[in-house]
């Protein structure tokens, strides 16, 4: 549960913006806030069932738009790339120290890039 919790979270991140006022709300408070249903149906007057299906249908909505965009799998490969390269250009650095100062530049603009 815990690893999806966390894709949520993720997908939130990326495509949060494009849910209305109110899916946005809920989503919040339940996956970032980790209020129950009942907390969320208390604090905002709408029944515990109005706020499950108004996450559901959030839930949903960030899938599909990740289905179309694929924004959140890109970012995850691009870091997953980031973390290859980081220890080459650290072993670079070692072997090439008259480099360094080149070799930290190229680090600074990726970095800037991709973070």
């Amino acid at each position: 549960m815990f690893e999806k919790d966390l894709h949520f979270i993720m997908l939130f991140d990326f495509y949060g913006e494009l849910l209305t006022d109110t899916q946005k709300t809920m989503f919040d408070l339940y996956y970032n806030n980790d209020l129950s249903l009942a907390e969320i149906s208390e604090n905002t007057g709408i029944t515990r069932q109005g706020v499950r299906d108004s996450i559901k249908r959030s839930e949903e909505q960030l899938l599909a738009y990740e289905e179309a965009l694929g924004l959140a799998e890109k970012a995850k490969h691009t870091e997953e790339l980031l973390a290859e390269a980081r220890p080459i250009i650290q072993a670079l650095r070692e072997k090439h120290p008259e480099e360094v100062a080149d070799l930290d530049k190229v680090m600074e603009l990726i970095n800037a890039a991709f973070l």
